[in-house]
C-alpha cells in the first residue's frame, strides 16, 4: 500500500492496555501545541511513546517487532489476567490485548486509510497499531493452560497487528505522518551515535540522498580494503589464526543496504554530538524537527520534559523555538514546569488526572497572557497539588504553614499534598483556573479596612449560591480594626496579617518569639511592619505555643 505524503495531523489517539493505562484512555489534541501536564505516573510519558509507536514501530529505539515483552501491558490487568488463569472455569481465559488507534485529520483526502476498522466502528481515517494473541496458537495455549504451564502472559504467541482503519497492512513508510521523539531525560546509543537524531536526520534526505550516501559509503569499503597496511594485518590475522577453514579478516559492515546508518556520526564544531551537553543536544534536536521542510509532509514533535539538563537562558531560547516553529507542525511536550506551561501558553495545556483530561482552552484572553508574560508564577503547582491554600506573600506563607503543622502534628502542609502557594496579588488569576477544574482552593487575604471591598472582589466565589461554593473558599477577617498609631505621615494598617498576630497574641509572649524587648503595641507594630520576613520565621520556628487569627484556622481546617 503506498499514500502520499499530505499535510494531515493528530487528531485524536486510543489507548488501551498499554503501560500506566488500565482499559480505555481516550485523548483529543490541539492542531498545534500541546502541553502535557499532570501528576507522575499519570500516562504523560506513555502517551508520548504510543504516537510514536503507532507512527513507526519503534519502542525505546528499536522495533517493536523484536522487542515485544509483557511489560508494555498495564500491571492491573496483567494481574487480572493470572488471576483468572488461577480460577478453575469451564471458560479458558484469554490473554490480554494492547491497541493505539491513531485518528488522522488533514486538508486533503485521506481514502486509502479511511474505514471502520477502530473502537468507534464509525467511518474515519487513521491507524490502529494491536498487540494480541494469534488464534493459530488457541490449541497449544489451551493445553499449556490446563497443565498449569502458564504464569504469565504468553508473549511468545502475540502478534503485532498493523493496519490502517481500511482494514490494510501498514508499515512506517506508508503512514503520512513522521514523528520525531525527544526525551532530553534518556539517551540511546548506537555504535556510538545517537538514535534519536540518526533517525531525524536520516527523515531529512531523499532517496537520491540515501542512495548517493550508500554509494559513498562502498567506496570508502574498497578504500579502506585497499590500503596497504589493512592488506598486511588481514595477512597477518591469516596466518596467525586457527580460527576456522575459511579466510578470517577485518573489513568494513556492509551487510544490509542501510548499514551506512550505523556508521555515520553527527558532529558539533568537530565534536561528536554524543559528547556535547544534554541541554545542547535536545536543543538541536528539537530544531532540526522543528526544521523539517518536505513540502506536505507534516511532522510530529513528541518532546519529553524539555527542562531537564537545560538553564534557564538555554529552556527560554527552546521555548522561542518551540512558539515559532510550530506553525505547520503539530507539537506535544510533556513538563513538569511552571515556566514552561506559562511561557508556551496556558490555552494548550491538556491535564491528566484519573485517566480524564481537562482543556484550558476557555481560560480568558487576559488570564492567558497573564501567566505567559509572568511565567515564574507557580501555576502547575495549582493544578497538580490535592489542594491550594494561596497567600499573598513570603510572610503569609510561612505564618499559614506553622499554623498548619500546630493543627496537624507538625505535619507541614506539602505532606497531605496541600501546597501552600504565594501568588502576589494576582489571587483571581489563579481561582479562574481553579474553577476550571474544580481544585479545592483557599484564598487568605487581609481585609486592609474595607471588608466590602474584599466582598465585591470575591463576589463570585462568596455565599451559599456561588457555583465554586464546594470547593472554593475565600478566608479573611472580617472585623475591621482602628487606632491611633501613624508611620510617617501615613496611618498604620491594622488590618494585615501583622497586626492580626499581635492581637490574637499578647505583647510578652511575641516578644518572646522575635528575640526583642517591645515596651508597647505600637513598638511591636512598627518592629513587625519593618521586619515581615524575619518575624514570619522566627514563628514558623518557635517552639512556644501560637495563636492564630480565625481566619487562618478557617483556612487550614
Amino acid at each position: 500500500m503506498s499514500i502520499k505524503n499530505y499535510k494531515v495531523r493528530i487528531k485524536e489517539i486510543n489507548i488501551e492496555n498499554f503501560k500506566c493505562f488500565q482499559g480505555t484512555f481516550n485523548l483529543i489534541l490541539n492542531e498545534g501545541l500541546n502541553i502535557l501536564v499532570g501528576d507522575n505516573e499519570v500516562g504523560k510519558s506513555t502517551i508520548l511513546e504510543a504516537m510514536h509507536l503507532a507512527l513507526t514501530g519503534i519502542f525505546n529505539g528499536k522495533y517493536l517487532r523484536n522487542e515485544l515483552t509483557q511489560y508494555l501491558f498495564n500491571n492491573k490487568v496483567v494481574e487480572a489476567y493470572i488471576k483468572s488463569l488461577e480460577e478453575k472455569g469451564a471458560t479458558i481465559p484469554m490473554p490480554p490485548h494492547i491497541v493505539i488507534e491513531i485518528f488522522i485529520g488533514g486538508d486533503e483526502d485521506m481514502a486509502l486509510l479511511e474505514g471502520d476498522q477502530n473502537s468507534k466502528k464509525t467511518r474515519a481515517s487513521g491507524i490502529s497499531l494491536k498487540i494480541a494473541f494469534n488464534e493459530k496458537y488457541k490449541p497449544e495455549y489451551e493445553s499449556l493452560i490446563k497443565s498449569g504451564g502458564i504464569k504469565t502472559i504468553p508473549i511468545e504467541y502475540y502478534d503485532i497487528i498493523w493496519t490502517s482503519f481500511a482494514r490494510d497492512t501498514i508499515t512506517a513508510k506508508s503512514i503520512p505522518l513522521k514523528s520525531a521523539l525527544i526525551d532530553s531525560s534518556s539517551y540511546r546509543y548506537r555504535s556510538g551515535s545517537d538514535v534519536y537524531i540518526s533517525q531525524i536526520i536520516r527523515d531529512f534526505l531523499d532517496i537520491e540522498d540515501i542512495v548517493a550516501i550508500s554509494q559513498a559509503h562502498r567506496k570508502l569499503k574498497e578504500s579502506f580494503m585497499g590500503d596497504p597496511s589493512i592488506g598486511i594485518i588481514n595477512t597477518k590475522i591469516k596466518n596467525a589464526t586457527n580460527i576456522s577453514d575459511k579466510e578470517v579478516k577485518v573489513s568494513v559492515d556492509l551487510s544490509s543496504k542501510n548499514a551506512w546508518e550505523n556508521s555515520l556520526m553527527t558532529y558539533l564544531d568537530d565534536v561528536p554530538f554524543h559528547y556535547i551537553g544534554k541541554g545542547e543536544q535536545t536543543i538541536v534536536k528539537t530544531k532540526l524537527s522543528l526544521s523539517h521542510k518536505k513540502s506536505k509532509e507534516a511532522n510530529i514533535l513528541l518532546l519529553e520534559e524539555p527542562e531537564n539538563h537545560l538553564s534557564h537562558s538555554k529552556l527560554n531560547q527552546l521555548i522561542g523555538e518551540l512558539k515559532h516553529g510550530n506553525q505547520e507542525k503539530q507539537v506535544v511536550v510533556s513538563t513538569h514546569s511552571s515556566f514552561v506551561a506559562n511561557k508556551l501558553g496556558l490555552g494548550s495545556i491538556i491535564l491528566l488526572h484519573d485517566q480524564k483530561t481537562t482543556k484550558f482552552d476557555e481560560l480568558s484572553v487576559e488570564t492567558k497572557a497573564f501567566f505567559e508574560k509572568l511565567s515564574g508564577y507557580d501555576t502547575l503547582r495549582l493544578l497538580l497539588c490535592k489542594k491550594a491554600i494561596l497567600v499573598e506573600g513570603d510572610s503569609d506563607e510561612l505564618i499559614v504553614q506553622k499554623a498548619y503543622m500546630s493543627e496537624n502534628n507538625k505535619k507541614i502542609p506539602i505532606e497531605d499534598n496541600v501546597d501552600v502557594i504565594s501568588v502576589g496579588t494576582s489571587f483571581l488569576r489563579f481561582l479562574e483556573i481553579a474553577k476550571k477544574i474544580k481544585k479545592p482552593v483557599i484564598v487568605v487575604t487581609d481585609n486592609d479596612g474595607d471588608v466590602d471591598a474584599v466582598r465585591q472582589k470575591y463576589a463570585e466565589y462568596l455565599g451559599e449560591k456561588s457555583a465554586t461554593k464546594d470547593f472554593i473558599r475565600i478566608c479573611f477577617d472580617e472585623t475591621v480594626e482602628t487606632g491611633g498609631l501613624k508611620i510617617g505621615d501615613k496611618p498604620f494598617n491594622y488590618n494585615t496579617l501583622e497586626p492580626k498576630m499581635v492581637k490574637a497574641n499578647s505583647t510578652e509572649k511575641l516578644n518572646s518569639i522575635l528575640g526583642t524587648d517591645h515596651k508597647t503595641i505600637d513598638d511591636l507594630h512598627r518592629y513587625m511592619k519593618a521586619h515581615k520576613t524575619d518575624c514570619a520565621l522566627r514563628i514558623f520556628d518557635a517552639d512556644e505555643e501560637i495563636n492564630f487569627p480565625d481566619y487562618i484556622l478557617d483556612a487550614i481546617k
